[in-house]
């Protein structure tokens, strides 16, 4: 693996350790498409780090049992007039 791709990897596992974003937040912290951060947080970071990749496993699978949530309260904020990303 290229030493700028594995740099790019970690950077991305530490983002999403800091801050508890989900992928497409990641994504567009770092200018690069989903499917780029997906692969390289579930099998790059594996390879590289696994204590990082066990960390940032247990967040992409928190955010995955609660995605039906926020999908909710994003329609809720719709139809009330609030806007998608704003907060009850």
């Amino acid at each position: 693996m290229f030493d700028y791709i594995a740099e790019r990897v970690i950077k991305e596992g530490t983002y999403i350790i800091e801050t508890g974003n989900t992928v497409r937040a990641t994504a567009a912290h770092f200018g690069i498409s989903k499917s780029t951060v997906h692969k390289d947080v579930t099998e790059r970071l594996k390879e590289i780090d696994e204590q990082l990749f066990e960390g940032v496993r247990e967040i992409l699978d928190k955010n995955l049992s609660e995605r039906h949530i926020r999908g909710g309260m994003a329609t809720k904020n719709k139809y009330n007039g609030r806007g998608v990303n704003q907060v009850l």
